[in-house]
């Protein structure tokens, strides 16, 4: 599955919000983010990042034989769909917050500075 990130949003901070971590591959030879979905490696859903699109499946389980990086990946299915539209709120959450940071900014409204010791003698 395929999520288009809009223009002012960072790929990385969005996956990292949504609880992913970087995956250390010696052998990879693209950065991606995994997430697991129990106790073991396995299953995870995993993320490569392509500009500003982020593709996400979900692996079932390591390559069968050695030497190869093909493995059971499902790039389409509810657990997918469901993990897509999870990031997809992230996004909008993460929007959300920088358009009250910008309503903050411009507010005619600011809160008054107060020193250190203000908290301790009132007044």
């Amino acid at each position: 599955m395929k999520i288009n990130v809009t223009d002012n949003l960072n790929p990385v901070e969005i996956i990292r919000r949504a609880g992913y971590g970087q995956v250390m591959d010696r052998r990879a030879t693209e950065q991606s983010w995994s997430r697991r979905l129990g106790g073991g490696i396995y299953p995870r859903f995993h993320i490569y990042i392509n500009g500003s699109v982020i593709n996400l499946h979900l692996d079932q389980k390591q390559a069968s034989y050695e030497g190869s990086s093909a493995h059971s990946g499902e790039y389409n299915g509810e657990a997918v769909e469901t993990e897509g539209y999870r990031i997809f709120e992230v996004m909008k959450g993460i929007l959300a917050e920088k358009a009250n940071q910008q309503t903050a900014v411009n507010s005619p409204i600011q809160p008054e500075k107060k020193g250190f010791f203000s908290r301790f003698f009132s007044g």
